[in-house]
């Protein structure tokens, strides 16, 4: 795929996304943005805040987790015009690092210092907000404005549905594919993979054309390990064993698909090369996929900007969906992937200014700035377009469009006890220390120790 060259090394010059399993991590300090706040930051509270003296004043408490440019300065900037729009509103931004805000929202999300507004991620993350008890159900925002909502990708609102109930605004959308170099697939007459034992022929073919590293990944980063045994989950289980397996209150992962899974992906890892694992996702996808010495990697279709500040001029890549598995009993459809989003506490003084403020930022202008700014895959239909998005970063959006749904982040879907000994144990196999049968043995009694 050819691409815009000077509008991709721009873009990708002011970006600092370093990913992780969930889709995004940004290091940084805490900062604050947006509203009349002293230096150092607000608090995230904001259930009970008290509207200030003159009565028609409003104050927003925004909580999330970007707290690094270009984000944090998207934000602000989007902050500021809409104040200026709405002189009665003053939005108190407030946003630290992604693990550190995973821990501070669980804390404050059952109390009443809960924000007025917060970010979340789909899936688990976002069930769990629910069962607070303080996030408000948004089915009659949608409902009331159908041009609005309409241009909401729907299977990101999906992602924040549970029980017929809508509990967040999706604000971006990713999802996982495999990239492949187009010149090294022409040159050896390979055509794309639809199936398993397909895409092992490729590999194949790719280590007798002289590729020794045919397909990369940086497994000393367990996110990028859990980003293919979610997918082959999906693509393996019985979506009904899957989904009874990764509720905590019922998990047991003794399904004997889950030792194929495992087998599967130490089959993979003996095309990955000695060095995979002791390198990390971002020197696989620089050292090896961007010089041509890798010719497939599995990457998330935010990395597009990063990609394309490090490819030569003439490096043109393509990509295709997870293959199926021939036994497979899940949906071969589905892309791995997920939205996050925004939550409104049910807490909240100003319910309406709330419901008015992420109508004006999940719209065009705000899905513009995401994508042309940071690089991320708007959640919002018509947000971009050739005229201010890279081509590939169009195609990305299709893909996304045409999928039959999203599948879950591996750490979104399932207690971390159970992800956590199942992407060191993946690990564990890849170094030949493990084998698929002990790894699930270790699943299976973190699943129980949790019921």
């Amino acid at each position: 795929m050819k691409m815009k060259r000077a509008a991709a090394l721009a873009l990708a010059a002011v970006m600092s996304l370093s990913l992780t399993a969930c889709g995004g991590s940004d290091s940084g300090n805490q900062t604050a943005g947006g509203g009349n706040q002293e230096a150092g930051g607000n608090t995230a509270g904001g259930g009970n805040q008290a509207a200030p003296a003159g009565g028609d004043q409003v104050v927003i408490n925004f909580f999330h987790r970007w707290p690094n440019d270009p984000k944090n300065s998207m934000f602000k900037e989007l902050i500021e015009q809409y104040m200026a729009e709405n002189p009665n509103v003053t939005i108190n931004m407030d946003c630290i690092l992604n693990d550190q805000y995973k821990e501070k929202i669980r804390m404050v999300v059952s109390t009443d210092e809960v924000p007025d507004i917060f970010s979340s991620w789909s899936g688990t993350f976002a069930q769990e907000m629910i069962a607070s008890g303080n996030v408000a159900p948004l089915n009659d925002m949608f409902e009331a404005d159908k041009e609005w909502s309409g241009k909401i990708a729907q299977a990101s609102v999906d992602g924040f549905t549970f029980d017929g109930q809508i509990y967040g605004v999706p604000w971006s959308q990713d999802g996982k594919v495999f990239f492949y170099n187009k010149k090294i697939f022409a040159d050896n007459n390979i055509q794309i993979p639809a199936t398993w034992n397909e895409f092992i022929g490729v590999l194949d073919t790719l280590k007798a054309a002289g590729y020794e590293t045919p397909i990369v990944e940086g497994l000393s980063d367990s996110w990028a390990i859990l980003h293919y045994l979610g997918t082959m989950n999906q693509r393996m289980l019985d979506p009904q064993v899957l989904a009874k397996d990764y509720d905590a209150a019922t998990g047991e992962f003794t399904d004997p698909v889950y030792v194929e899974v495992l087998n599967k992906w130490q089959q993979l890892v003996s095309y990955m090369g000695d060095t995979c694992v002791a390198i990390d996702h971002e020197t696989a996808r620089n050292t090896y996929f961007a010089t041509g010495e890798a010719p497939i990697m599995y990457l998330q279709l935010a990395e597009i900007p990063h990609v394309e500040k490090v490819v030569p001029e003439d490096f043109e890549y393509g990509f295709f969906n997870f293959p199926a598995f021939e036994e497979g009993k899940g949906d071969t459809k589905a892309l791995t992937g997920a939205p996050e989003g925004f939550m409104i506490s049910n807490k909240t003084k100003y319910p309406e200014e709330c419901q008015k403020f992420l109508k004006w930022l999940v719209s065009k202008n705000g899905g513009e700035a995401l994508t042309t700014k940071c690089g991320d895959i708007s959640s919002v239909d018509g947000a971009v377009d050739e005229t201010n998005a890279l081509p590939a970063q169009l195609e990305a959006m299709d893909i996304i469009k045409s999928a039959s749904s999203l599948a879950p982040w591996f750490d979104n879907a399932c207690d971390a006890s159970v992800y956590t000994v199942y992407s060191q144990g993946a690990q564990a196999i890849a170094t030949g220390d493990e084998t698929p049968e002990s790894v699930m043995k270790q699943v299976q009694e973190a699943a129980a120790s949790i019921h």
